[in-house]
């Protein structure tokens, strides 16, 4: 038993050593805490299934479906029965997860953010996997060397993976773990494994060595599973894109003007910062703008929407244009605009690989390696190239259209609608008809944007709260329009798809809200001025900004009636987190006190992520194992009468008492498995009988056939042998006669019969009498303690 001990230990550490490959693809690292956990619990269920013991298949089915729960229990308990049981809607959860996942593989690059929870599953899950699969065959089946592929497989998808600059470690460690299990396993095993390899070595006499063999066969599975180990990586397919690029890639292929990247979501490296208690300042602008409160500044634009997540879209790159920047998709001639310069300079620590600019921009002067994005008009950082510490200078077009230049913007193109007007049928149909309820009697798109946001910022009664936790999924929109309180991201998303439902192209921008006006004239833009908003499509116009969220940035003035007695907010009003005029002290974000920290929206953190709110970073650690043992304790009580019958036969008709000394005991131990046995088949044993006509009555009720019968007999005459003989000695074979007879039993009844001999036995009402008689003991020894006591106390008197 301590040699299959530290077989599992060994299995449990080499799926763990191997899965250390994994870590530079995610950050941070803390997942591998909680993988070794959940692989410990599945292990653990291994470990006891066998010492049962269970069948080969049924320990195996024990590990997966406590392995099921516990990866429920985790990552969908909500949508789960009792938290740990999942049903349909907790495998569809399942299902969003698994999309989500793919979709951030693609999105991110390395190392991707342990905040998808998508990609935390299919980092958890598919350790969990493999640590069933090598616990399997290395424990189970006891074959720890073909156990070396699957580990081979994990390391290999890593390797593939990673920038290759630590891949000798992870190998090295993922290495030793494998030939750890091997040498767990015993020469034995390895030597009956190891013969496809080669034959054993012969002394000079010709007869093979036991000794040599084993561990001359180890070294060679080693060397032939390490090899393919280092090979394999090098033939896997080069991969572009996200968490597939690798790290220092670059955006693009090359060094020419092409390739492709999938856009990273822009407030990623800020997430933490983002709900700090203290806020710190970003970027410091001076600008040309006479109006700073429209100063956004945009960093990238998501226009996919898949129901659950606005993200954006795998986009062309091509080399940064030189001078001016092309005219803007959908700008007319006709609309007013005014080129504006902007000098922007980033924080030391502000490391962002999307370049923060005014939209739309029509020029940028920066140093280091940047590629333009022409659909969004931005740019990203090659080749590691980010934004910490950098000072540049921008030129962007001041845009100015009017409501009549609006109202009558002309049927955009064919393409912009059919890429940008795109819904997924998973949309709950309260999105498109709310909108419809509230465009209502709008003369045209123009009118039915400003109606939307009107309805969000002004009269549709919304509260801005960065505290609400609308949750993730298809129905996440509808809630948020049932509860009406979120932040910018809710708006937005929302506004924009409504947008779409009308047939208005839409997509999200991310970057910041206008900031606070400082006494040198410039502009501080900090952690809580990061913000997402709507933009709109008008031909004519191009991409237009509308701002649903309220109290935060400032409503376009192409978007506020002309009537002084509107309830609509002044254009000019800028940002609640911004001064109206210069100071001299530092912005009021960074001297927040802790009264302002209580009040309701006051000095809140907002954190703008491309993808909708999500739940925490899961349950923690003691939860988890007080959830992991209610799971193992509600499955394992229906199935307590069977383990225990399975243990009690094996320990009568194991290999103890053979010899003279006990051979009674033992032949007692296995009359009894064989009487017991007969009572779950329907036959009551009969204490008053001998064992001979005890036996002619099992075999009559239950009309087993002769050699089951003589199997019963043979066993009925050891007992008399071992209970009137002057000398008890062992009888060989009784215990293949009770599984002989066993066989015979369940042939004779039906298919009920032998489901409730297996699950529900009736013998177990043997644990029931046991107990009784313990507590009678018990009961009958404190009783007898009583007069001692009295007598004790008198005497002291």
């Amino acid at each position: 038993m301590s040699g299959r001990i530290r077989l599992t230990l060994g299995a449990w550490a080499a799926t763990l050593t191997a899965a250390c490959a994994l870590l530079p693809l995610v950050k941070p690292a803390t997942w591998i805490v909680q993988a070794a956990f959940l692989l410990g619990v599945q292990a653990g269920v291994g470990a006891a299934a066998r010492r049962v013991p269970l069948a080969r298949p049924l320990t195996v089915a024990a590990q997966a479906v406590v392995t099921v729960f516990l990866l429920t229990f985790v990552f969908a308990r909500e949508q789960a029965l009792a938290g740990l049981v999942p049903g349909p809607e907790a495998l569809d959860r399942f299902a969003i997860l698994l999309r989500q996942g793919g979709d951030d593989i693609a999105r991110y690059a390395i190392p991707a953010p342990l905040e998808s929870d998508g990609i935390r599953l299919m980092l958890i899950g598919g350790v969990l996997i493999i640590g069933l699969l090598v616990d399997t065959l290395a424990v189970t089946f006891r074959s720890a060397a073909p156990a070396g592929l699957p580990l081979l497989a994990l390391y290999s998808v890593a390797a593939g993976l990673s920038d290759g600059s630590t891949d000798w470690l992870w190998f090295l460690v993922a290495a030793a773990g494998y030939l750890m299990l091997l040498l767990a396993e015993g020469r034995d095993r390895l030597s009956q494994w190891g013969r496809v390899f080669g034959g054993a070595s012969r002394t000079a006499g010709g007869e093979q060595s036991g000794a040599v063999a084993p561990v001359r066969t180890g070294r060679r599975i080693g060397v032939v599973a390490l090899g393919i180990a280092l090979v394999v990586p090098l033939g896997l397919p080069a991969m572009n894109g996200g968490l597939l690029d690798s790290v220092g890639a670059g955006a693009g292929s090359g060094a020419g003007g092409g390739g492709t990247i999938s856009a990273v979501n822009p407030l990623v490296s800020l997430r933490d910062s983002l709900n700090a208690d203290e806020d710190q300042q970003v970027l410091s602008v001076k600008t040309e703008m006479p109006d700073v409160s429209d100063l956004y500044l945009r960093i990238v634009s998501l226009d996919d929407f898949d129901g659950t997540t606005w993200k954006p879209s795998r986009r062309s790159i091509t080399a940064l244009p030189d001078g001016t920047f092309p005219t803007p998709v959908g700008l007319g001639p006709d609309v007013k605009r005014t080129e504006v310069d902007t000098t922007i300079t980033a924080a030391d620590w502000y490391a962002q690989d999307w370049l923060p600019m005014p939209y739309p921009p029509s020029g940028v002067n920066i140093r280091g390696n940047w590629r333009y994005e022409p659909l969004g008009m931005t740019l990203v950082g090659d080749h590691g190239q980010n934004t910490r510490g950098l000072t540049y200078q921008v030129k962007s077009l001041d845009v100015e259209p009017t409501a009549e230049q609006l109202a009558s913007a002309p049927e955009p193109p064919a393409s912009i609608r059919r890429d940008f007007t795109k819904l997924p049928d998973s949309l709950p149909s309260v999105v498109a008809s709310t909108a419809r309820k509230v465009t209502e009697g709008a003369a045209d798109p123009y009118d039915q944007a400003v109606k939307l946001q009107d309805w969000f910022a002004v009269t549709g009664g919304f509260e801005y709260d960065t505290q609400v936790q609308v949750g993730s999924g298809s129905q996440a929109i509808a809630r948020f329009l049932k509860d009406k309180q979120g932040f910018c991201v809710h708006f937005s998303f929302a506004m924009a798809a409504m947008a779409r439902s009308l047939g208005i192209p839409a997509r999200v921008a991310v970057g910041f809200a206008p900031g606070s006006p400082q006494a040198d004239g410039s502009v501080s833009v900090g952690l809580r001025d990061a913000h997402a908003w709507p933009e709109l499509y008008f031909e004519g116009v191009g991409w237009t900004r509308f701002e649903p969220t309220p109290n935060r940035g400032s409503m376009p003035s192409y978007t506020l009636p002309d009537d002084p007695g509107s309830s609509v907010p002044d254009a000019a009003r800028p940002s609640e987190t911004s001064s109206a005029a210069p100071s001299a002290t530092p912005s009021a974000r960074e001297s927040c006190t802790p009264e302002q920290k209580k009040l309701d929206g006051g000095c809140a953190s907002e954190s703008p992520q491309a993808a909708l709110p999500t739940d925490d970073d899961g349950p923690k650690w003691y939860a988890i194992l007080a959830w992991a043992l209610a799971g193992l304790a509600a499955l394992a009580l229906p199935l307590a009468p069977m383990l225990w019958r399975l243990r009690t036969r094996t320990v009568r008709l194991g290999a103890h008492g053979r010899g003279e000394a006990d051979a009674a005991l033992y032949t007692l131990a296995v009359w009894q498995e064989l009487t017991d046995t007969a009572w779950d088949f329907g036959i009551t044993p009969d204490e008053s009988q001998t064992p001979r006509k005890a036996a002619a009555r099992i075999v009559g009720l239950g009309g087993l056939d002769a050699t089951a019968a003589a199997s019963v007999h043979r066993v009925a005459n050891a007992v008399e042998q071992v209970l009137y003989a002057p000398q008890p000695r062992p009888t060989a074979g009784i215990a293949d006669d009770v599984r002989r007879a066993t066989a015979g039993l369940s042939a004779a009844v039906g298919r009920g019969a032998r489901l409730r001999a297996v699950l529900a036995p009736r013998s177990t009402v043997r644990v029931v009498w046991t107990a009784s008689a313990w507590w009678s003991g018990v009961r009958e020894r404190v009783l007898a303690m009583r007069p001692t006591w009295r007598k004790a106390s008198g005497q002291q008197g």
